[in-house]
């Protein structure tokens, strides 16, 4: 799961893009997930920190981890003196479009349903912007995104 603010990045931009490098992760539990990322894996891409939080659309990574660039632009939002070019800190992927959802699946739909208890995204604390989704968690928001609330 790729989780974004509408108003930093949102699927609508990425619909628009194609594809975008998912750069300036600096949690080393969110960039692990990126590093054990496939060529052609598929994600769920997450609207947060909005009134509705919820699942909007399905992403592809189209480039595996590479470094971030981001973390070596002196002065940019997301530098970290502590990772160069030659000694990368931090990694990232390249995901691109595959599909929105039919209906988003809210945060609250998730929760109120006893399938996903277990799931990355409701534990309580959870904050990771880029986390797994077990493949019975996948099968079951998509199920829930064919319907609307």
């Amino acid at each position: 799961m790729f989780k974004s603010e509408p108003h930093a990045y949102s699927f609508e931009q990425l619909q628009r893009d194609g594809t975008t490098p998912w750069s300036g992760v600096r949690n080393y539990q969110a960039r692990n997930n990126m590093i054990e990322m496939r060529l052609g894996d598929l994600g769920l891409f997450y609207h947060s920190s909005i009134a509705e939080p919820a699942a909007v659309g399905i992403v592809k990574v189209v480039k595996e981890a590479y470094p971030d660039f981001s973390a070596f632009e002196k002065g940019g939002e997301y530098y970290d003196p502590r990772s160069t070019p030659a000694k990368p800190l931090w990694q990232m992927v390249d995901v691109g479009i595959a599909e929105p959802l039919a209906h988003p699946v809210t945060l609250a739909r998730m929760r109120a349903e006893p399938r996903l208890v277990g799931m990355e995204l409701l534990k309580k604390g959870q904050r990771l912007s880029v986390q797994p989704v077990m493949p019975h968690e996948w099968k079951i928001v998509l199920e829930l995104s064919k319907t609307p609330q």
